[in-house]
């Protein structure tokens, strides 16, 4: 297995506790291990790209103001730990907007892909839900890793599971991408 030039992330429910939709800077909370596993991939120089369906935004539950408080807290928080994030793209449509740029849609990850010059044979893609690492099959070479929350329903995570993407924790699934 080849190294990836850059792992996509999903942020809610994979590094940050999920608190729906949340608009408040003060919510924000890391999930154990999320800092430890963004520092890993910055030790090896490998991208760790957020890409994100922010609803609430389309929804009018919180503005793109509200959003950009709670993104730099979270990155007020990675860096405490040593970590930081290199790039993030977010989906501001409500689901029922029928957008290219809602996950697991490719138009994010290409606009990452042409950005950055990353090479999309090898992309990895890390996250809660099953549309966090269904983008996998869309790209040659792609690997992903499915870490379950709560949130996660059993249909998701098995249907991960026989494609052998589950990893027990955030840590577990960044050494795999590594190793």
């Amino acid at each position: 297995m080849r190294i990836p030039s850059v792992v996509f992330l999903d942020r809610d429910g994979t590094l940050i506790h999920d608190a729906h939709y949340i608009s408040d800077p003060a919510l924000v909370r890391l999930l154990p291990g999320a800092a430890e596993a963004v520092a890993r991939l910055n030790s090896e120089n490998i991208p760790a790209v957020i890409v994100s369906n922010q609803s609430g935004i389309g929804r009018g539950y919180f503005t793109m103001e509200d959003y950009e408080k709670v993104r730099a807290r979270f990155e007020q928080l990675l860096a405490e730990r040593g970590a930081h994030i290199d790039a993030t793209y977010i989906c501001p449509h409500s689901s029922e907007v029928h957008c290219l740029c809602r996950k697991p849609r490719r138009e994010l990850y290409e606009l990452a892909i042409r950005e950055h010059g990353f090479d999309s044979t090898r992309l990895a893609f890390i996250g809660d839900r099953w549309r966090d690492v269904e983008p996998t099959l869309f790209f040659e070479g792609a690997r992903g890793r499915l870490v379950p929350s709560e949130m996660t329903p059993s249909e998701e995570r098995e249907r991960a599971e026989r494609l052998g993407f589950v990893r027990p924790d955030l840590m577990v699934a960044v050494d795999s991408l590594l190793s």
